[in-house]
């Protein structure tokens, strides 16, 4: 059993915020330093916490804490009236600096300037944590990861990358150069080359980019495909679904087994409302398409390239929505001529 309580005024520093935060609410790799210390001192057995700050913060306090961890926050006349009852017996420790857990130290800190020093140590200590662990981190110097950031043995960190929140990233994974993942969930095997990712999970051997945004709400299945220049968001893709390049799926439910040509949109948005596409497994939609949602296109079905679907399409159907071509002979030769006669 935990024999301490630790209690954290901000109010001590509140002479030195920065955008209108107290120090122990600035953030070190993307992380509240409060969630540093509270998860430091988790470590080392210590369950409860009491902050003392101002009612603006009490959320953001709230929000820092880690799973497992009773925190309760309030003034200091909350402080005086309620710690024995909060602290159940436990030795109260009382913190009045800012503070910053590197290595084993916890060492204080009393400006913004003087954190992002602090920063730098312990984005090496993540780094070399990371390595430890059989992650291959190649150019800690150019790579940032969260502390609260899990990364699975055999994967390789190239340059460039950033890896925030609470993200999740399997074993055998090759994550950048120049990529950005935050709150996410990728599995074993997969590749994120030169792209951005928010809020979304990723099965195993999903091949991201280059370029490609992965917005909130995603599901993307085993073996799928978000190529270069493709974007989705708030749909879900079921496994070795395609999308090569230059492509847009938004509010959208997408089987197994599809193909998106090139330049094929969901028009999810009329103004006023989204709507939502429903695609079936083995689909195949050419180049050029547009999805015009409410629409669902029924399993095996084909849509011909330059087709605006704008009503459901039946399993197994060939849609064609496009101006029949018309060639004019020999219309082309007239027009220089005439272009010559004018000159």
């Amino acid at each position: 059993m935990d024999k301490k309580c630790i209690v954290i005024f901000m109010t001590e520093d509140a002479a030195q915020t920065y955008n209108g935060k107290p120090l122990m609410l600035q953030d070190a790799l993307f992380c509240p330093v409060l969630n540093w210390c509270m998860r430091a001192w988790m470590k080392k057995g210590v369950m409860r916490f009491f902050v003392v700050c101002d009612t603006d913060y009490h959320d953001e306090v709230l929000s820092c804490a880690p799973q497992g961890a009773a925190v309760a926050v309030g003034s200091e006349d909350d402080y005086h009236r309620d710690i024995a009852d909060f602290a159940r017996g436990r030795w109260i420790e009382e913190i009045r600096e800012a503070m910053m857990p590197v290595g084993s130290m916890m060492l204080s800190f009393h400006t913004v300037p003087e954190l992002i020093r602090l920063q730098q140590a312990v984005k090496e200590d993540i780094a070399i944590f990371h390595q430890n662990t059989g992650v291959n981190v190649l150019s800690p110097d150019s790579t940032y990861i969260d502390p609260r950031v899990t990364i699975g043995a055999g994967t390789t960190i190239l340059p460039g990358t950033v890896l925030r929140g609470h993200t999740v990233i399997g074993s055998g994974c090759e994550i950048g150069p120049n990529t950005l993942i935050e709150d996410c969930e990728i599995g074993d095997g997969c590749v994120v080359n030169a792209s951005q990712a928010y809020g979304s999970v990723l099965g195993r051997d999903v091949h991201v980019g280059p370029y490609a945004h992965i917005r909130p709400g995603c599901t993307v299945g085993d073996g799928c495909k978000v190529g270069a220049y493709v974007e989705i968001k708030n749909a879900r893709f079921g496994q070795d679904t395609k999308m090569s390049h230059l492509t847009y799926v938004g509010d959208a439910d997408v089987g197994s087994h599809v193909n998106f040509g090139c330049g094929t949109i969901t028009s999810n948005y009329d103004g006023f409302q989204k709507h939502h596409t429903t695609i079936g497994d083995h689909v195949f939609i050419g180049c050029n398409t547009n999805l015009v949602p409410p629409v669902t296109v029924g399993d095996g079905a084909y849509i011909a390239a330059g087709t605006t679907v704008t009503r459901d399409v039946e399993p197994d159907a060939l849609a064609i929505g496009r101006v029949r071509q018309e060639n004019k002979a020999g219309w082309a030769e007239k027009r220089r001529a005439l272009g010559k006669k004018k000159n």
